[in-house]
């Protein structure tokens, strides 16, 4: 299982849309509102053959009103 974090910055006014859509799509494990450069992060596992890229650009990045998106991959918890 692979972890990674997207902080999402959303258009205008539009937080709570794309918060939203992103909980219906049902991908994230995790959702949270924070302040700074963007508006939202949220946390995804997926299965070890998921390309994270290509997740992100179709999964995530498809959601109307998402501005920008930068992507925090995680390498070990302990």
């Amino acid at each position: 299982m692979q972890t990674f974090f997207v902080q999402i910055k959303c258009k205008l006014g539009k937080t709570y849309a794309v918060a939203r859509e992103l909980a219906d799509r049902e991908i994230a494990s995790e959702i949270y509102s924070i302040a700074g450069d963007y508006d939202i992060i949220a946390k995804f596992h997926v299965d070890r053959d998921v390309d994270i890229g290509h997740f992100v650009a179709e999964k995530v990045q498809t959601i109307d009103d998402i501005a920008d998106t930068r992507t925090i991959i995680t390498f070990k918890a302990f």
